[in-house]
């Protein structure tokens, strides 16, 4: 036997040991990683690149080329969209800031009755999609709502609430503003009042103080509201189409695409620039925040306690409140209104009230309902699996990468759904689906995976935070006392995360079943279409909104029965974990 052919140490030759030299195993998690990374660069990463390449490409030649973006800016129209989105954005925050400032402020400065009902009122707007509440606004606001009649009959004078991009301003404010005030809130409670009080002895009060002292060192979170309120705004597309204003840059990307065809340019030229802006946005509120200095010695501790209010400022406090509280559940009532009226029309309140719209809406969207909950559903257990499996990855493993999946699951937030929708289109349509006979983009499992992608970040999130909150000490003792890897996680890590993995479930499924930017884009069919796009057909005529308006409220309770179910598993969890640790 010659040198070369004999076995080495261990009995393997060499040839044998060869390939594991070059190609060594992947453990386990690292092929789950592998696996949800080829699906993310499949249905997230690769559509978008399609979209981008889309826009650089000659229609004629198909060389890559600035061409297409120097026809969009030598458009009037799209001149005017791309003007108009980012006003619009700009104006939705100054006056979602106007909502929300006062409430933060009053209710964390303080001693104020009801504090906790305010802040929980004024999330109320999250649990209703925009668009769902944009015609019920408009009955409210319009032209011809109830405000300005009651104003032209008693004052002479209107006052043009809802007119084009005012409409979409307003409904934009009311829907997004608890994002400021979230953020807000947080920082305001986290400021050292020991600075106040050195401010005040200082000879610093009032407007002064709140100026140079209290909002500057709050200014975190209202940053990071606010580059949230601009972004959402900047996206949406079911808002404006419902207002029927149609010079904003989603609907003209969702308009080009239906009508003129999957094959224009302009399209995916506004797309890529929907996409430019949100991250842009983000990198904004970066530099902006760079190098400042927000730090307090303690967190909403030390100095002044909470101030009561004189009998004047209470006066105004409680008005001020109730006004805003009036404003933000507006739509609510618009909607709830309008799904139980008979006729509403240019009239204050609706003719008349019955319940046959209910009758109608459950004859006619049983399908919507149905379809809804298989496409959530899917959406919602697809991203708790896959998030668990990436927090994991993330927070238990050393492999190579392990930080880059889980930004690029991220990367979600800043591709706007009518994007995703332009990306699945151009992606999929030539690719068929084995013994079903139809493109993937055509077929209804699209829209599942869709949703999925687009909530992914939120459950992610969820499955990230539940994880944080396992020790790692009792991995390792069921790892001595002889369980496997896979065993400990079935065993002990996956019971252990059950809370948040719940919540995130219920956040994507409750989300998911009112997204219509992508499902729009998706919908190849009636019988296909989710809960979101039926209501969007009912609004399309005047006959069919009291309907739309009763399937509007079937989604404001989905929606708001999972965010409270939610926060109840999340409490819970946290509660049976503090009494565990007690123990």
């Amino acid at each position: 036997m010659t040198s070369s052919s004999r076995p080495a140490a261990g009995g393997r030759s060499l040839a044998d040991r060869l390939p594991d030299a070059l190609f060594p195993k992947l453990s386990g998690p690292a092929i789950v990683g592998l696996f949800i990374a080829i699906f993310l660069g499949g249905f997230l990463i690769f559509p978008v690149l399609q979209v981008i390449y889309v826009a650089f490409q000659d229609p004629g030649s198909g060389a890559l080329t600035l061409r297409n973006f120097g026809d969009f800016f030598a458009t009037s129209l799209f001149r005017e969209s791309f003007v108009n989105s980012f006003y619009v954005s700009a104006m939705s925050v100054v006056f979602a800031t106007l909502i929300a400032l006062p409430l933060a402020y009053i209710t964390t400065r303080f001693n104020f009755g009801g504090a906790m009902i305010v802040q929980s009122l004024g999330f109320i707007p999250l649990i209703m999609p925009p668009f769902v509440g944009a015609v019920a606004m408009q009955l409210i606001f319009g032209r011809n709502g109830t405000v300005n009649l009651l104003l032209r009959e008693h004052f002479g004078f209107t006052i043009p609430f809802m007119d084009g991009l005012n409409g979409v301003i307003l409904v934009q404010s009311i829907h997004y503003f608890p994002f400021i005030l979230i953020n807000l809130s947080t920082s305001l409670r986290n400021i050292d009042r020991s600075m106040e009080e050195a401010a005040q002895n200082l000879g610093s009060h009032g407007m002064r103080l709140f100026r140079k002292i209290v909002f500057p060192l709050a200014m975190p979170g209202y940053i990071a509201g606010a580059v949230l309120v601009f972004i959402k705004v900047f996206d949406d597309l079911g808002t404006p189409l419902l207002l029927n204003v149609n010079n904003m840059l989603a609907p003209q990307a969702y308009l080009r695409i239906t009508s003129v065809g999957i094959s224009d340019p302009m399209g995916y030229v506004i797309s890529v620039i929907l996409v430019a802006f949100s991250v842009l946005s983000l990198w904004a509120s970066f530099l902006v925040m760079r190098g400042k200095d927000y730090a307090t010695v303690q967190k909403g501790g030390g100095g002044l306690a909470r101030r009561d209010l004189k009998t004047r400022e209470k006066v105004l406090a409680y008005g001020a409140v109730a006004l805003i509280l009036l404003l933000v559940l507006s739509p609510h009532i618009g909607l709830l209104l309008l799904s139980l009226g008979t006729v509403w029309s240019y009239a204050p309140l609706p003719d008349g009230y019955t319940l046959q719209n209910y009758v109608t809406m459950w004859e006619n969207s049983q399908q919507y309902i149905a379809n809804t909950l298989l496409y959530a559903g899917l959406a919602a257990l697809g991203d708790v699996i896959i998030g668990t499996a990436i927090a994991y990855i993330v927070l238990r493993t050393g492999i190579w990468g392990r930080k880059g999946l889980d930004y690029l699951a991220t990367a979600a937030l800043a591709v706007p759904g009518v994007v995703l929708g332009i990306g699945y289109l151009r992606s999929f349509q030539g690719v068929d689906v084995p013994f079903i006979g139809e493109p993937l983009a055509s077929w209804w499992v699209i829209i599942a995976i869709a949703l999925m992608i687009r909530r992914l970040p939120y459950a992610l999130r969820a499955c990230m935070a539940a994880l944080q909150q396992v020790s790692h000490a009792l991995e390792e003792a069921a790892e001595n006392l002889g369980a496997s890897k896979t065993r400990t996680i079935r065993r002990i890590v996956i019971p252990l995360m059950m809370g948040g993995i719940l919540a995130g479930f219920v956040t994507s499924f409750a989300t998911a079943a009112v997204e219509l930017s992508a499902t729009i884009m998706l919908v190849s069919s009636d019988a296909d279409s989710p809960l979101a796009y039926g209501i969007y057909l009912f609004m399309q005529t005047p006959s069919g909104r009291g309907a739309g308006a009763a399937l509007g409220i079937v989604a404001v309770v989905i929606v708001g029965l999972g965010t409270l179910l939610s926060q109840i598993i999340v409490e819970r969890d946290k509660k049976l974990k503090t009494q565990s640790g007690d123990h």
